[in-house]
């Protein structure tokens, strides 16, 4: 069966069509064999001529190219169309630019400081031009450092008794006025925290332009007689200063002996133990770094034990209450052992002590 053609109206029109449809030339069954090979869907009245017209003028175009001896035209190459979808490269830049941080940040932070960097490195590159910035900054820098009130006219200090005052004043002059900002305040601190006679410091400008500085004595606790003379100890064994006579301290204690200042809290204590006998106390010394002697006066010793010092220094003190020991002619009281204590007379003591046995003992028998 025919398919119908969309300019038929009556039942009669296509036996007429097809009536007036041209017969097929041989070039043009030629022409459409290939064709004929691939199943394709029915074609209209129209659609029929239109291919047959086509295949004629392609059978006379070959005729003639065959008469004048060229070769047929070759048919137009079909052109790859483009594909009209992004590259994955631009479409990852769109979506890029398209983020607000990424647009924000590029359009009023990184385009800005480019753009200002390139003016400034422009303008700085003439060495004439960084020079006058340079004094004009050293100019304005000089002006504000000589303002009123930054001006340091006074240095006060407190918590220091007169010589010390002095002391401070001699090793750590100043010149006035000066201008605060150029104090180091931290390192004048450090510098003079590091007399002996201190034991701390502090310093800060008070307004007025006063600079005070509040420092800590060390309180002498004992006197210790070293090689170079008489050097005055604190509690903790720092020397503070020295004294030329012993006269000049005569309220502190004497050490002597090698690493006496070592053990300065350990002696103040001993000197604490020894109060009933402190009229007679005249100094301590050190015995090999271990242990300790209390001298007394006219030369007699009390010799302590290297552990616990003070309870043998108490036996002592309870034989001299209740015998008056230490007012005897002796020369020491060994109580390195305080199970076996030892007591040495003087020469004459000893000749004494045996006549008064041989009485004794003459009287008996």
């Amino acid at each position: 069966m025919r398919p119908l053609s969309l300019f038929t109206r009556t039942g009669a029109a296509p036996a007429q069509a097809t009536q007036a449809a041209p017969q097929p030339t041989p070039a043009m069954t030629a022409a459409a064999a290939p064709a004929a090979a691939v199943e394709e869907p029915p074609l209209t009245v129209a659609q029929r001529a239109a291919r047959a017209r086509k295949a004629k003028l392609r059978a006379e175009q070959a005729e003639q190219a065959a008469r004048q001896g060229t070769a047929a035209p070759r048919a137009r190459v079909a052109r790859k169309r483009r594909d009209p979808a992004p590259s994955r490269i631009a479409y990852k830049l769109h979506r890029l630019w398209l983020t607000p941080m990424f647009r924000t940040g590029l359009l009023r932070i990184a385009l800005p400081l480019l753009l200002g960097f390139a003016l400034a490195h422009g303008y700085l590159g003439d060495p004439a031009r960084r020079g006058a910035i340079y004094a004009s900054l050293a100019d304005l820098r000089q002006s504000v450092k000589s303002r009123p009130e930054f001006m340091v006219r006074l240095v006060s200090i407190e918590g220091a008794s007169p010589e010390v005052a002095d002391l401070i004043r001699t090793r750590f002059p100043l010149e006035l006025p000066v201008s605060s900002f150029d104090l180091d305040l931290e390192v004048l601190q450090a510098e003079i925290a590091e007399l002996d006679v201190l034991e701390s410091a502090a310093l800060r400008i008070r307004p007025g332009g006063v600079l005070e500085i509040a420092v800590l004595q060390r309180q002498p606790a004992a006197l210790w007689r070293s090689g170079e003379g008489l050097v005055l100890l604190d509690r903790k064994g720092n020397q503070i200063g020295a004294i030329e006579r012993r006269a000049q301290r005569p309220d502190l204690p004497l050490l002597a002996g090698a690493g006496a200042q070592d053990r300065v809290d350990e002696a103040l204590a001993l000197v604490h133990a020894a109060r009933p006998i402190a009229a007679r106390l005249r100094g301590l010394v050190r015995i090999g770094r271990r242990r300790w002697d209390l001298v007394l006066a006219g030369g007699a010793t009390i010799r302590l034990p290297e552990r616990d010092p003070i309870p043998a220094l108490a036996q002592v003190i309870a034989l001299d209450e209740a015998q008056d020991l230490l007012a005897r002619a002796i020369l020491s009281v060994d109580m390195r052992n305080p199970l076996r204590p030892t007591i040495r007379l003087a020469p004459g003591a000893e000749a004494q002590m045996r006549r008064i046995k041989a009485i004794e003992m003459g009287e008996k028998s």
